[in-house]
């Protein structure tokens, strides 16, 4: 699986796997860090985050476990040279997006604000260690 920085062609790919138009994802790529995993140069799967005053947010996660376990390496890292936290809500029902932050060390951290009606989950990494965000 390799990860690449998202560029504005991939919009229409991003904009199915998150399912919203994609002119929001255009947005998106435009106004966030936005990272794709890629398998066969076929888009598997994407992440989005920005850094704030105090911690950095994932905004987006999407593809399969596998990817997104591998696309959380990419804020961790950001939030571990910049020593901030990193931040995280996934939809109640999102289980294998769940298994994959805590496969990297995310802890749940109570209950996330509802998102059209969703209930969500807010997982936290306090102060990622640099040492500890290897590649996969």
């Amino acid at each position: 699986m390799r990860v690449r920085d998202a560029v504005e062609s991939d919009g229409g790919r991003l904009a199915d796997l998150a399912g919203v138009p994609s002119e929001v994802m255009a947005n998106v790529v435009h106004d966030r860090s936005v990272r794709v995993a890629e398998i066969d140069d076929d888009i598997v799967g994407f992440v989005g985050f920005d850094a704030r005053k105090d911690a950095v947010h994932v905004t987006h996660l999407y593809g399969s476990r596998a990817a997104c376990e591998r696309l959380l390496d990419e804020p961790v890292r950001f939030a571990a040279s910049e020593a901030m936290t990193v931040e995280l809500l996934v939809p109640e029902d999102e289980d294998e997006t769940m298994s994959a932050a805590r496969a990297n060390d995310f802890e749940r951290a109570g209950n996330g604000p509802r998102f059209e009606g969703q209930e969500t989950v807010r997982f936290r990494l306090d102060s990622p260690d640099s040492n500890d965000t290897a590649f996969r």
